[in-house]
């Protein structure tokens, strides 16, 4: 088994300008955009907790809550909540900045991203455990596995019976 890892070693931040190809007609940032810059993000992550090939495996449900504009500076911050045999989840989180006016920091998205490790052939490889030490690290690792349980019965590779911590969250 590899050497577990804290989170904070996965830690990754990317900084992007929104420019006028990245926009809509309305002079806001394309999702599709938003999904790319935040799946780059959240696999670099990835990478550094697992030193693999990492592929895209899920992405949760990413609300478009607010807008981000043209010439905004975005931040996306992505870093793994926990690991399983060959997958981790990681954690992403948005922001969006007008510099010019003012620069006030506004929260636009977050999600969860799965993501598998895997060997030159694309196998799954197992990867490190992951070691919590902060309190909202602690919360993100126990919800994990409901987050993952939820992730396996919309795609039918686990019975609903049998997703035992999501039956004991939803019967609290």
């Amino acid at each position: 088994m590899p050497k577990s890892k804290h989170v904070q070693e996965s830690l990754t931040t990317m900084t992007e300008m929104v420019l006028p190809n990245d926009t809509n007609t309305l002079n806001n940032l394309m999702g599709g955009r938003l999904l790319h810059w935040m799946d780059i993000c959240a696999a670099i992550a990835a990478q550094k907790h697992s030193s693999r090939i990492v592929v895209t495996a899920s992405v949760d449900n990413v609300s478009f809550a607010e807008a981000i504009h043209l010439g905004d500076i975005v931040t996306i911050e992505a870093k793994v909540t926990r690991a399983f045999n060959s997958s981790m989840e990681v954690s992403i989180k948005v922001s969006a900045q007008n510099i010019s006016a003012g620069g006030e920091l506004l929260k636009t998205h977050a999600a969860f991203f799965t993501f598998v490790a895997v060997d030159q052939s694309g196998r799954p490889i197992e990867v490190a455990p992951v070691i919590v030490e902060t309190a909202e690290e602690q919360e993100l690792y126990q919800s994990a596995l409901r987050r993952r349980q939820l992730r396996l019965v919309l795609a039918g590779r686990l019975k609903p019976a049998d997703a035992t911590e999501l039956k004991n969250f939803l019967n609290q």
